[in-house]
């Protein structure tokens, strides 16, 4: 029978790629191909009984070494398998929102007005990582622990001073050398392998391209297992966590943490790292607490992480270690009390905290916006304009980027347009002020 071309717009096409059916999109490739399970396992290397229980799992696919062979025989566009596993929205959804999900109770008119304002990185960029995500490219070097290592340390340096859009960019060739160097099965690689899509995560949850970093925190943590390392499980627990709290799924991230916390405390804390990732997982724990409406569980364990903190040593940096200070839980402390409405508290809980206290330009800006943000729950819209101008002199893309904290400029430009600071805000940020 002669090979057909798949209509990839057709509605059956359509409809599988709308349900994320990976093994019913390779089956009607392959029926439109006119080839059986044994022509398919022949032209990849797989048996027909492997190609079998990939198109009749109930689960979604996750091999991606096998997909990405079923992909190539089957001539299925990257961006088609990237819909399909739910990187990318389905062809016939406009590409400005590729990667969007709103906010729980987001307005969509708002949503709509922070996507004219441009994107934290290029287009071309998201689409490229979306795509890579589905099938990633071949390392643009050899990859070795010693460079994956280097490359990481840029990376993370990339997070730590707001550069999203050249970090974007980098995570395609991280991610395939991370991978590759994972192919040894060691213990060790498949840590640091989380670890860097811990940081896609991060970069991804960030910027608001929420169904891309659910890919990244689900192989993060299904690598951190493979790792039996606890203090990768934590990480990856964080990532997710964070994944998991965009969702509105907030038990379902105190949970996860809290789980993880369990399993640093079992190491005995006899190590640094191990404290300090102890009291980062409480400071997690806490936050989830705190946005599934936990209150005491929240202050319980926001209380926990200050007396741990102040028993942790100079913190160390590297790939799989946690920079906990009595600054930072102070921070995390700012954000517990503000989900859970104590707005005056949380600004209280921050009077003290200053921009020295925190290494990176990153963590700068969130100190900045963290208050801000409890400023504008507190109903001070002066105070508010001036935490985000500080924040944006910090760090411009904490502002730029995190369509969270656009959304109070353009709520602040559109309610309260004479208060002192607002029209430099909307100036730096780039949000045309109202006038009234």
């Amino acid at each position: 029978m002669r090979a057909q071309v798949p209509d990839w717009n057709s509605p059956r096409a359509r409809a599988l790629i709308a349900a994320g059916n990976t093994g019913g999109l390779i089956r009607w490739a392959r029926h439109e191909r006119g080839w059986r399970q044994i022509d398919l396992g022949r032209a990849t290397g797989y048996s027909a009984s492997a190609v079998s229980r990939l198109e009749t799992a109930e689960r979604p696919a996750t091999d991606l070494d096998m997909l990405k062979s079923f992909a190539g025989a089957l001539v299925i566009p990257p961006g088609v398998l990237a819909a399909v596993l739910g990187v990318t929205p389905p062809q016939a959804t406009t590409v400005a929102t590729a990667g969007w999900q709103d906010e729980p109770g987001e307005d969509p008119m708002k949503r709509r007005a922070l996507l004219t304002v441009g994107l934290a990185a290029p287009l071309y960029v998201l689409n490229n990582l979306d795509e890579s995500l589905a099938l990633l490219p071949e390392p643009a070097s050899a990859p070795t622990p010693s460079g994956l290592l280097a490359d990481f340390r840029t990376a993370q340096a990339l997070f730590n001073s707001g550069a999203h859009a050249k970090l974007v960019e980098t995570l395609p060739n991280l991610l395939a050398i991370a991978e590759a160097c994972a192919a040894s099965r060691e213990a060790a690689d498949y840590a640091r392998l989380a670890a860097c899509y811990d940081l896609a995560t991060e970069a991804l949850s960030k910027i608001g391209r929420h169904s891309a970093s659910r890919i990244t925190a689900d192989r993060s943590t299904t690598y951190s297992r493979l790792s039996g390392s606890p203090l990768a499980a934590a990480a990856s627990a964080r990532a997710f966590s964070i994944v998991l709290r965009h969702q509105g799924r907030a038990d379902m991230a105190q949970r996860v943490t809290l789980h993880a916390a369990s399993q640093v405390e079992a190491t005995g804390l006899t190590t640094p790292a191990q404290a300090a990732a102890f009291a980062q997982m409480l400071c997690t724990v806490s936050y989830a607490a705190a946005e599934a409406g936990d209150r005491d569980r929240a202050l319980e364990m926001i209380g926990e992480a200050e007396r741990a903190a102040a028993l942790l040593p100079e913190p160390a940096v590297g790939p799989q270690s946690f920079t906990v200070t009595p600054a930072s839980v102070s921070l995390y402390k700012v954000g517990v009390l503000r989900s859970l409405g104590d707005a005056g508290a949380a600004v209280h809980a921050g009077r003290n905290l200053r921009a020295a206290q925190f290494r990176t330009a990153e963590r700068r800006g969130r100190l900045h916006t963290d208050m801000a943000r409890a400023y504008w729950q507190w109903g001070k819209p002066e105070q508010t304009a001036h935490a985000l101008l500080a924040a944006h002199r910090a760090a411009p893309s904490e502002v730029h980027d995190r369509p969270s904290i656009r959304a109070i400029v353009t709520d602040l430009t559109r309610r309260h347009p004479r208060t002192s600071g607002i029209r430099e805000l909307a100036a730096a940020v780039g949000v045309r002020s109202a006038r009234r």
